[in-house]
């Protein structure tokens, strides 16, 4: 039986009641206008014995919320919202980080509020398409490139979205530098052509995460301060790169002094490259901070992970969705029910609230 992956934890200031975290998901709960749900809280607080929640990807800004029906937390709305989530969560004894997720060039005005714009580092648009509410699947629209001053901005952007997590009651944030968005459409070199002081040499191409995660740091404070990496990664049309290695160890190198935690996400198990352990051991041994390991984890693989020293926390993500109590599952050494995969994205109660507790199969 596991040990280490069920008893405390710390992060920071924060201590956590096991080693168990719930990996960001996107679940498309929000209203049209991005904006929260009561149900959101319901879902939340229902998976409150994770040892840390990281929320789905929640946008910094207009501009980044691309998708449709995934929130933000840029207006006073978005903030009031929030709040009864982490009240919700808190009330259970739960600890949770708010992911900001800027979607840069993977979105659609459709699903945008008026007035927003496609943006990217570069004017390249991704392959594939973008589901969208009204008009359904829609080629990606080629971004607009942002101008030097314009990335500042957006830098500023985050900053004041991590200040509104605060307020609306979140433990901290977790900066989305992962799975094919703005951050980490700065960082590879297929989707990041610029020639300006933000791209053209690994310090150029990490200058926009590290920018952000020094200015967030700075304001909310280094112990609530994380950040999502996906080096191997190939999620919306980032093809990998063995040149970008270079551009990620000095990265985790750099982000020592910012982050509480480095989130290295590992997707081979839903078909990208396999990631190779030298780069995981280079950040290991480069960033001095604590180590999220998620991809595909059981409990026995987990535990191996913190025995060894490989992570500090691991993160579990698709098994949360249809075991909201995922950790007593996982310490009983229960059966996991299987998720709905046609209401992964789907509005409404469906697939999202009402899957049962073990406890509760039990008494019925």
């Amino acid at each position: 039986m596991a040990q280490k992956l069920f008893s405390e934890a710390t992060l920071g200031a924060l201590t956590l009641a096991n080693h168990i975290v719930m990996a960001p998901m996107t679940r498309n709960r929000a209203t049209a206008d991005h904006n929260v749900t009561d149900i959101m809280a319901t879902y939340y607080a229902q998976r409150a014995s994770a040892g840390l929640i990281i929320t789905e990807g929640i946008a910094p800004s207009a501009n980044g919320n691309g998708y449709a029906r995934v929130p933000g937390l840029y207006t006073a709305a978005q903030v009031a919202g929030w709040k009864k989530v982490t009240e919700a969560v808190h009330a259970k004894g739960g600890r949770i980080f708010a992911q900001l997720m800027h979607s840069g060039r993977i979105g659609h005005p459709v699903n945008m509020h008026e007035g927003a714009e496609v943006i990217a580092p570069s004017a390249i648009a991704a392959g594939g398409q973008i589901y969208t509410d009204t008009d359904g699947m829609q080629d990606h629209p080629t971004p607009r490139a942002l101008t030097t001053e314009e990335v500042k901005l957006v830098v500023q952007e985050f900053v004041q979205a991590a200040k509104n997590a605060i307020e609306a009651g979140f433990d901290g944030v977790e900066l989305h530098g992962a799975n094919g968005y703005l951050i980490e459409q700065f960082l590879r070199s297929s989707s990041n052509q610029r020639t300006d002081e933000y791209g053209g040499s690994a310090e150029n191409n990490a200058r926009f995460a590290l920018e952000i995660a020094e200015a967030v740091s700075k304001a909310i404070g280094k112990d609530k301060t994380g950040i999502r990496l996906s080096p191997y990664g190939v999620f919306n049309d980032m093809p990998y790169s063995p040149a970008d290695d270079e551009i990620y160890t000095y990265v985790a190198d750099k982000l020592s002094d910012y982050v509480v935690y480095v989130h290295l996400v590992d997707h081979t198990s839903m078909g990208a490259p396999a990631v190779d352990p030298a780069i995981v051991e280079a950040i290991r041994a480069t960033y001095e901070g604590a180590l999220i390991l998620s991809g595909g984890y059981d409990a026995e693989r987990a535990e191996q992970a913190l025995q060894s020293g490989q992570a500090d926390l691991i993160a579990f993500g698709r098994p949360f969705i249809a075991n909201p109590d995922l950790v007593d599952r996982l310490k009983e050494g229960a059966e996991l029910a299987q998720p709905d995969f046609n209401t992964f994205y789907t509005p409404g109660e469906q697939g999202y609230i009402d899957y049962p507790a073990l406890e509760e199969l039990k008494a019925s």
